[in-house]
């Protein structure tokens, strides 16, 4: 496969059976994305952009279809082997933060770390950059209960990128903010783009974020149709 991208998605179909009926949301996706490429993916509620998400980040099991994520087809791994790469490669950044209630800020930026193994010392460190870089140097010690939303997901940032990953994804990431807040936001996330070279895939209904991606695509009846 091509190393020139980080995802190589062909043909992605994902279908949920309830008791009286089929619910097929993923009916074909196809989708390229670059190494150190920002991607947005909008469409209507309801029509898969989470679940694509879930799916990119193994997170969920596709139906069928195939992920190469850098080169490597993920459906021929084990289980061990996925929850690895979502650790390792992969940083996720919700739409409702999903940090620890009862952990500071500091720990929930060192837990994806810690789940990993890595020396705690040199993990510390690399945290406290991470907080001091999205603007939380003094909220440090705080628990999210203690945070503003925008502080939590600045938080959320600095949790998703503390494994240096090769991908954030980021799913409705200035849905739950006020106007302001998210504005800081989407400026975090497409520095970080720009400055790391990290792949970056956002679904958003915003359309100032979704301008300031690279490329846009549609997510619409269950396939993905390229906008920019």
């Amino acid at each position: 496969m091509n190393d020139t991208y980080i995802y190589q998605v062909s043909d992605l179909r994902k279908v949920y059976h309830h008791p009286v009926r089929k619910l097929e949301v993923l009916k074909g996706v196809n989708l390229m994305v670059r190494h150190g490429e920002s991607v947005a993916v909008t469409g209507p509620s309801g029509v898969g952009k989470t679940t694509l998400l879930h799916v990119l980040g193994l997170l969920d099991e596709p139906t069928s279809g195939t992920i190469f994520l850098d080169g490597v087809n993920v459906g021929d791994l084990g289980e061990l082997e996925k929850c690895r790469i979502r650790n390792r490669r992969v940083g996720f950044v919700f739409q409702f933060f999903q940090l620890l209630p009862e952990f500071t800020a500091l720990e929930n930026v060192l837990m994806p770390g810690q789940i990993a193994g890595l020396d705690i010392k040199e993990l510390r460190s690399k945290a406290e950059q991470l907080i001091q870089d999205v603007g939380l140097t003094d909220r440090m010690y705080h628990r999210p209960g203690e945070l503003s939303g925008g502080e939590q997901q600045r938080v959320a940032i600095a949790r998703a990128l503390i494994m240096d990953p090769d991908v954030i994804l980021a799913d409705e990431p200035t849905g739950n903010l006020d106007p302001e807040t998210g504005a800081e936001i989407e400026n975090i996330l497409r520095n970080l783009n720009l400055e790391r070279n990290t792949s970056l895939i956002v679904v958003t209904h915003k359309e100032s974020l979704a301008k300031e991606m690279n490329r846009r695509v549609n997510l619409c009846a269950g396939r993905i149709e390229e906008i920019q």
